[in-house]
């Protein structure tokens, strides 16, 4: 449940991206070498009450509900923003489901990924005022148990989402249901880490470092201090983004095949990517272990038996 609710944390970036870039239009990335883009305009917000009723005061309140599409499960975190007239926005309230296996075990049969995304379309409705349901954007975002399958079983899993995405009353577009690549995924756990601590509130704000050790990945972003860091690192590492009318760079990277379950599936000998048929069973053979250990293991709802081997016995 803590990683879970960890994955919530790093996922409210992505949410508070979704806000900016669907409400306030007010986020945008680009390369640190290339112009700045100019400041978007920053219409008023809709004043209304967490019940979605008219407010009378200056409070009003913005929801988001982000589907995080990981590599050992499926949740949906329904945020609520208080929004201030001059103020950037604060988290109100969330509310959290999740469900097992992740998108990827359904690769051979994405129409049985479904049920699971109609219980917490559910949850979610529940959640929002209804009157407010048009106006709350919808997102998926998966991370690296989509990005280890083959294209074509990705792309159709993917699509079976925007289907059910598109028939709820929830603000969706095409492109609110995609594969993060590593560097979004780095800079929204960024966001959401120095959104919480008030990193990204003012100009000169301290901002703080992060590590993300995901199921299939790891990520490591932080805002580097020396002009140096930037100069020497690689191109695609470093990314400037505005938010909150300040711009901040970052360096980003990902280490795909580096999470803990990745790692884990590894060690123990077993295939690079979940190819293995859904429900089977296979079998793991590691020097890591006893030679005397026998042992079950269950990873994207795939059961191995796992056994230890002798150093050197190995084919």
């Amino acid at each position: 449940m803590r990683r879970c609710r960890l994955a919530g944390l790093f996922l409210l970036g992505g949410c508070v991206m979704v806000y900016l870039v669907f409400v306030k239009h007010h986020y945008s990335t680009h390369s640190p070498h290339s112009h700045r883009p100019p400041p978007h305009p920053q219409p008023r917000a809709h004043r209304t009450k967490p019940d979605g009723s008219s407010s009378a005061d200056g409070d009003s309140f913005q929801y988001g509900v982000m589907f995080d599409a990981g590599s050992t499960g499926t949740r949906v975190h329904v945020f609520r923003f208080q929004l201030g007239n001059k103020e950037p926005p604060k988290l109100d309230h969330e509310t959290f489901r999740a469900i097992k296996p992740g998108l990827s075990a359904y690769a051979d049969d994405p129409q049985k990924c479904s049920a699971g995304l109609v219980e917490l379309l559910d949850m979610a409705k529940s959640s929002v005022p209804p009157s407010m349901w048009i106006k709350t954007p919808v997102i998926l975002k998966a991370t690296a148990g989509l990005r280890l399958l083959p294209g074509q079983k990705a792309d159709q899993l993917l699509d079976r989402v925007r289907t059910l995405f598109h028939k709820s009353p929830f603000l969706s577009r095409d492109d609110s249901v995609s594969i993060m690549d590593g560097t979004d995924e780095g800079i929204s756990a960024w966001i959401t880490i120095n959104f919480l601590t008030g990193g990204l509130h003012s100009h000169g704000s301290t901002t703080v470092g992060m590590l993300d050790l995901g199921g299939g990945s790891t990520q490591i972003t932080f805002s580097p201090r020396d002009e140096k860091t930037i100069q020497d690192s690689p191109v695609d590492s470093i990314r400037s983004f505005q938010m909150f009318s300040n711009t901040h760079t970052v360096y980003t990277h990902s280490y795909l095949g580096l999470g803990l379950m990745s790692a884990r599936l590894a060690i123990l000998g077993g295939p690079s990517s979940p190819a293995v048929p859904v429900g089977s069973s296979t079998e793991l053979l590691s020097t890591c272990l006893p030679a005397e250990f026998s042992g079950t293991w269950e990873h994207a709802d795939i059961i191995y038996t796992v056994k230890g081997q002798e150093a050197g016995t190995g084919t």
